[in-house]
């Protein structure tokens, strides 16, 4: 545990110091964010922040290489160099975006080249952890990782509307699988369990730390795609090597139930970010637009217009997306009663919290009528 505390502190760090550097390009090369009637801030601010994140994710890479304890995950190269390598691709596609405004398909295009490279690499679905379902062929096991890591990069990507929200819901997020991975492989194997996947999540996790003090309401920088894409596809990575990491088999009876949650803890992780593209995504077909479209009906907006103010809002939706994460992991080490106890009572008062305004509001027309 201590050796992925120190990177995750390495990775922050790296990130934090980096962004200042990072911010002082984007101002000189006028890389800012343009105002646009869908957006909430109001004065121009520079973008390029996944630079400095991705700078956490090499150094975190670099110092764990040679830590003992962690090491022995670099005897594979093949996992590091795919994992490293898309993301550098989706970081230099970020940047590219982020000063020219690419065209959604050239930008999915390039996702789809990343995650394919990744995937050949080592990082590929191979089993389903439901029902035992295998994937036989060598070529729908990359597609099948191209679309998983798709989904998860689009999903934090659109999320991405608030001061500190993406970072944010992906670095809590991130903490709740980092302790499901952490948990899966001593319990597997606890003789040897340095593993790609806890590794990945807190660089992941040191990353979106380190970044957020300088992105948080009122942010001075923002991530732009250069951070959401690097940030959707690192979550996407060692989510598909949590997968196949362990056998199944390997865990004890009592807790059969962690064999399904490879599936269950990655939505919950991404719930928000999901529950917000699948809301997109529907909407914007029904009106007969690109799933890509922009507006501005996203879950962020719905709750700056219940009347919640910028920071609030990011700090429910924060306190949502470890309700659900947390929850999940919770069942784990409790039971299902108490797990449903906890999350029920928690979630009640955040649903309090979450429409509080729209009692406000109503008390002041019948304090007026």
């Amino acid at each position: 545990m201590r050796a992925y505390l120190f990177i995750l502190v390495v990775s922050a760090l790296v990130a934090y110091l980096l962004t200042p550097m990072v911010k002082r390009v984007a101002e000189r090369g006028k890389i800012f964010s343009p105002l646009r009637d869908r957006d909430v801030h109001s004065i121009p601010t520079p973008r390029l922040g996944g630079v400095a994140m991705f700078g956490g994710l090499l150094a975190g890479l670099i110092f764990a290489s040679q830590m003992p304890f962690l090491n022995r995950i670099f005897v594979e190269l093949g996992p590091i160099i795919g994992i490293a390598g898309a993301a550098g691709l989706l970081c230099l596609l970020g940047v590219i975006d982020d000063i020219w405004d690419l065209h959604w398909m050239a930008k999915l295009a390039g996702q789809a080249l990343a995650a394919g490279f990744m995937a050949i690499k080592g990082v590929a679905l191979l089993s389903i952890p439901f029902g035992g379902v295998i994937i036989g062929s060598p070529r729908m096991s990359i597609i099948v990782t191209v679309l998983v890591v798709l989904v998860t990069i689009n999903a934090v990507n659109f999320v991405d509307g608030l001061d500190g929200l993406a970072a944010g819901v992906v670095a809590i997020g991130g903490s709740a699988f980092f302790i499901y991975s952490y948990w899966l492989a001593r319990d597997a194997s606890p003789e040897s369990y340095a593993n790609l996947a806890s590794l990945i999540i807190a660089i992941l996790v040191g990353a979106c730390l380190g970044f957020l003090p300088h992105n948080f309401n009122p942010a001075r920088i923002f991530m732009g795609d250069s951070g959401s894409m690097l940030i959707g596809l690192l979550l996407a990575a060692s989510t598909i090597r949590v997968t196949g990491q362990v056998d199944p088999a390997l865990i004890g009876q009592e807790r059969a139930f962690a064999t399904f949650m490879p599936i269950i803890l990655p939505v919950a992780v991404m719930f928000l970010p999901l529950l917000d593209l699948g809301l997109a995504v529907v909407r914007r077909l029904r009106a007969g637009q690109s799933p890509f479209s922009a507006d501005a009906k996203h879950l962020h907006h719905r709750m700056l217009r219940l009347g919640h103010s910028h920071a609030r809002a990011v700090l429910i939706l924060y306190t949502w997306t470890a309700l659900i994460a947390f929850g999940s992991v919770l069942l784990l080490f409790k039971g299902w009663l108490f797990s449903a106890c906890v999350i029920g009572g928690l979630a009640a008062i955040t649903l309090i919290f979450t429409f509080y305004p729209l009692r406000m509001r109503q008390k002041a027309r019948e304090e007026i009528s």
